[in-house]
């Protein structure tokens, strides 16, 4: 445990210091390649819990300390214990004993007493601490306050739901490659494998219970990938045909263009600006058994890559604040400022002033987001129809979630992630 707690405990230092918990994760790995999966996922879920539930952990780390720990190791060592001892099956003993000799790994043997006296103080008053870790709502939403505010003001009705599924553990969404096999038949793949699902929508299974992409049966051999079934409506709303010029802007990691060619035979160009990204682009895409033009390009700038052909489709999904599936990266809940909003849409707004030049007449353009802000979704679909008069939005199909009761806005739930979709036609 102590090398788990150890690494965890890294991670979250990390992302206190302003970085990423995938890039901390991944440095963790390359750093550590003897750790097998099952010590791998036993960081990752330490790592992940703590992050949900940080401003909690923070509040009775506060309450338990005479004066604030300065070396950061050292805090984030107390918050991973703390969540262990509130949220783990693990022996209260264990994870005492455990950060103690924590302590010693990290050079910080001075530190043990400190260490036992908090989580032993912890364990003895754990039900008054407990209660005033909801005395503020920060504590008890585990999210940064103006974030509350916002969704409380945009959402009076629904905030405390978005708010509680955020700090949920996301479900496992899979998305069955039609050119393989169907969905009944992957079903039966499943249960053979000893694994149940339920069918979701067209394409989609979800499974009762998350488990590791190793275990997954058939995403190696391209029968299946991995993808939320919020994210799963994206390409159905397209209607495509054979023959189509499609663009799939902002395609990294590669999941809805893979999604797109499975629908059918279109010319599909995927753009990305990371060159690097577009590396997991083409390595769907070949697992999957399947091929587009990729190309590494600027969607605010289609003259340093667009050949002057329109497309018949486009899909922006563009990039955003992520606020809707902050389950899945609970560190956005902490590195996100409010001030991002503003920036992200001003970006989105140019993405899709410039794309729109590259749309066939009569072609359809669809504007999609992982964000459940007004900013970034219908307020950012009123402005572009406002500067855009060749330009009308239609009504989204009926697909198997209800999105047209709020004009596109998919809110999370134990279901799918949060989503915006906003389908928008030329001429």
């Amino acid at each position: 445990m102590v090398e788990v707690q150890r690494l965890a405990a890294a991670a979250v230092r990390g992302v206190l210091a302003g970085h990423s918990l995938d890039a901390e994760l991944a440095t963790a790995w390359r750093a550590h390649p003897q750790l097998d999966e099952r010590r791998r996922a036993a960081v990752q879920d330490l790592a992940y819990g703590t992050l949900r539930l940080l401003a909690r952990l923070e509040d009775l780390l506060e309450a338990l300390l005479d004066k604030p720990v300065k070396d950061a190791r050292l805090h984030a060592l107390l918050l991973v214990a703390l969540h262990q001892l509130e949220q783990s099956r693990t022996a209260p003993h264990a994870v005492v004993d455990s950060a103690v000799k924590t302590c010693h790994a990290l050079g910080l043997t001075s530190a043990k007493g400190l260490v036992n006296a908090v989580l032993r103080k912890f364990l003895r008053g754990r039900a008054a601490l407990s209660a005033r870790a909801q005395r503020t709502e920060a504590a008890r939403y585990c999210h940064r306050q103006w974030w509350i505010d916002k969704l409380r003001t945009q959402y009076p009705d629904d905030y405390p739901g978005i708010l509680e599924t955020g700090n949920a553990r996301a479900p496992l969404a899979l998305r069955v490659n039609r050119r393989r096999m169907g969905v009944p038949d992957y079903l039966e793949l499943l249960a053979r494998h000893g694994l149940h699902a339920e069918p979701y929508g067209a394409a989609g299974v979800l499974l009762d219970k998350p488990v590791s992409a190793a275990r997954v049966p058939g995403l190696d051999d391209g029968c299946v990938s991995v993808q939320d079934a919020g994210a799963q409506i994206a390409a159905p709303l397209l209607d495509l045909s054979d023959g189509m010029r499609v663009l799939d802007a902002c395609a990294a990691p590669g999941g809805k263009s893979g999604h797109l060619l499975e629908l059918a035979e279109v010319m599909l160009t995927a753009l990305d600006s990371d060159a690097a990204r577009l590396e997991r682009v083409r390595a769907n895409l070949a697992r999957l058994g399947l091929a587009a033009r990729v190309l590494c390009g600027d969607a605010c700038d289609p003259t340093t890559w667009w050949d002057g052909i329109p497309f018949d489709r486009i899909l922006l999904d563009a990039p955003c604040s992520a606020s809707g599936v902050v389950r899945r990266h609970p560190d956005i809940k902490w590195l996100r400022r409010e001030s991002d909003i503003a920036q992200y849409a001003q970006l989105q707004g140019r993405m899709l002033d410039a794309l729109w030049q590259t749309l066939a007449s009569d072609g359809k353009l669809l504007y999609a987001t992982c964000s459940v802000f007004h900013e970034e979704n219908r307020e950012q679909v009123a402005q572009f129809l406002e500067r855009h008069r060749d330009a009308r939005r239609l009504a989204l199909p009926a697909v198997d979630v209800d999105i047209r009761a709020r004009a596109g806005q998919l809110l999370p739930d134990g279901r799918h992630d949060g989503f915006f979709y906003a389908l928008l036609q030329k001429g």
